[in-house]
């Protein structure tokens, strides 16, 4: 299985960084042993000291599919869930700073905890779905499926012309402004709607 993350897809995110708004989704990977389940805790790498949360709502896919029309892309997911795209900030500036490509900064191991998923069905709109983190008890981001630049469709469509999607890949959709520092004791909690999905501690 693969990780896809969808970068630049809030407008407000992308003011938040300083970047020009993309004009067609904006992709990277991740491998499967940045994956962290079950709320197992994250654990703060050495080799930065600049981690920061990026909270999204991720897809997963059910079915093989590729070059997949926007209009059937829907077809290709049925669960949505919740996760962390933990980026070591110091490192991703300095790649970008050199023009080197910044992996190391966003596919390190345990750079995407994921929480529980919901069947879509539970959704009266998609396109419309809450979701916020709370670090230490406090709100830190909030966002809304409404504002993505690319919507769940537009993303799956785009993505499948380069790889085939295959059932159990997971697809980060874009994190909303309000991205910031972790720091060793710090509990992160993440909800959609009023649901907490997912509950882990950075040691």
């Amino acid at each position: 299985m693969k990780i896809i993350c969808i970068g630049h897809n809030y407008p407000a995110h992308t003011k938040e960084m300083n970047a020009a708004v993309p004009a067609e989704p904006v992709f990277f990977l991740k491998p499967d042993t940045s994956l962290i389940r079950d709320n197992q805790p994250f654990y703060y790498p050495t080799f930065s000291k600049e981690i920061h949360h990026e909270v999204e709502l991720v897809l997963k896919i059910n079915k093989a599919g590729k070059n997949i029309q926007t209009q059937f892309a829907n077809k290709y997911y049925d669960e949505i869930g919740i996760g962390i795209d933990f980026t070591a900030r110091d490192l991703q500036a300095e790649c970008k700073k050199k023009g080197l490509p910044w992996e190391k900064a966003k596919a390190f191991d345990g750079a995407a905890p994921i929480g529980n998923f919901i069947n879509k069905k539970q959704f009266a709109d998609v396109n419309n779905i809450n979701f916020h983190l709370a670090v230490n008890g406090s709100i830190v981001q909030k966002g809304n499926s409404k504002d993505l630049q690319f919507s769940f469709d537009a993303i799956i469509a785009h993505v499948s012309i380069f790889f085939t999607l295959k059932t159990g890949d997971l697809i980060f959709t874009g994190t909303p402004v309000g991205v910031g520092p972790v720091n060793i004791g710090d509990k992160l909690e993440a909800y959609i709607e009023e649901q907490k999905l997912l509950d882990f501690e950075v040691k």
